[in-house]
């Protein structure tokens, strides 16, 4: 089928559109290739698929309501996998409106041209970060999440409650995926396990924040992309036995549904960057700092519910997929 992927010059994007096309799909992407980070490293992202028969690549700003219209009126996607944001949790200190253009307005673009082009399932990007103050663990979409700590969280807090509004409203199903510290090849490089591996080879200090005492559900890009791809195929229908007087945060009389994809063995950042230097054959030098604000101290995914809804469960070890990461980024940045 034709489905639109937005973000394709991104981490997860990339690795989506491949598996898409590689199962016979045909992919419309969009991505403005903004210089948030390394312009080079999205263009060698999109070199991997862009010529492809059945891919098209729209370089477009979401925040750009005529250009996303005419994509949909164009191209008539018949499903569609929100995954451009402005990412980076502390980069919204210092450019607070760029959150709200790309990750609130233009993902009312997307609502629109769902709504008004039959589009049949839209599955979108949101983020463990929602659970923000929350502290009772594993995080489980039934909990409440309102209490966001950082404004890139309460964005796409934000998309979740514009998502539910669209599927009440227009019946359009719409399926929300809390992604859980995504890491593996061709990852952001302003992202902790692209840091630590430039440092360590490179034999430079890295930051180590909570002196490595926090934990994260570490999950590699493959198991995510499997979740996306499962969701994406059963759209979200409505739960018969919802109540109105006990409302479920994680489903509705609506057609939607929020779902975690992150590993269930959380993994301390401390084991992480030591699975790094074993990898690549050197000891890190680390800089202990306290923990960053807007952090929040561990995060444990309980995917119980998409086990459930789609029978997929996160199953890379963190030892398996740090050696993984570790050779393609060999790979791809030798050293001299």
């Amino acid at each position: 089928m034709r489905i639109l992927v937005t973000g394709t010059a991104g981490f997860i994007g990339s690795t989506l559109a491949i598996r898409l096309l590689e199962r016979g799909d045909e992919v419309v992407g969009i991505d403005n290739l903004n210089d948030y980070y390394d312009v080079n490293l999205k263009r060698a992202r999109l070199a991997r698929f862009a010529e492809h028969p059945r891919y098209t690549h729209i370089v477009a700003d979401l925040a750009d309501r005529a250009a996303v219209e005419a994509v949909f009126a164009t191209y008539r996607p018949r499903r569609v996998v929100n995954l451009a944001a402005q990412a980076g949790v502390r980069y919204a200190a210092q450019n607070p409106h760029v959150y709200v253009q790309s990750n609130v307005v233009g993902f009312l673009h997307i609502l629109e041209g769902c709504r008004h082009h039959g589009v049949e399932h839209l599955v979108f990007a949101s983020t463990s970060s929602v659970y923000g103050a929350n502290t009772k663990m594993p995080f489980s979409e039934h909990q409440s999440t309102e209490h966001p700590l950082t404004l890139y969280a309460a964005s796409k807090k934000a998309n979740e409650m514009m998502a539910h509004s669209y599927a009440h409203l227009y019946g359009i199903p719409c399926t929300g995926l809390r992604f859980f510290t995504v890491y593996g090849p061709w990852g952001r490089p302003d992202m902790s396990p692209m840091l630590f591996a430039r440092a360590i080879r490179s034999c430079e200090p890295i930051k180590v924040f909570n002196h490595g005492r926090h934990k994260r559900s570490f999950t590699y890009i493959d198991d995510i992309v499997e979740g996306i791809v499962r969701t994406l195929d059963m759209p979200s229908t409505r739960n018969p036995a919802w109540d109105s007087a006990r409302p479920d945060p994680a489903s509705s009389s609506a057609p939607y549904r929020i779902y975690n994809i992150g590993h269930e063995r959380p993994v301390e950042l401390l084991r992480f960057i030591e699975l790094l230097e074993h990898a690549f054959g050197r000891k890190a030098r680390m800089e202990m700092l306290p923990l960053q604000p807007g952090d929040v101290p561990d995060t444990e995914a309980d995917v119980s519910e998409l086990i459930r809804a789609v029978d997929c469960e996160p199953c890379i070890s963190i030892e398996e997929g740090v050696e993984r990461f570790a050779r393609w980024y060999d790979d791809h940045f030798p050293l001299p």
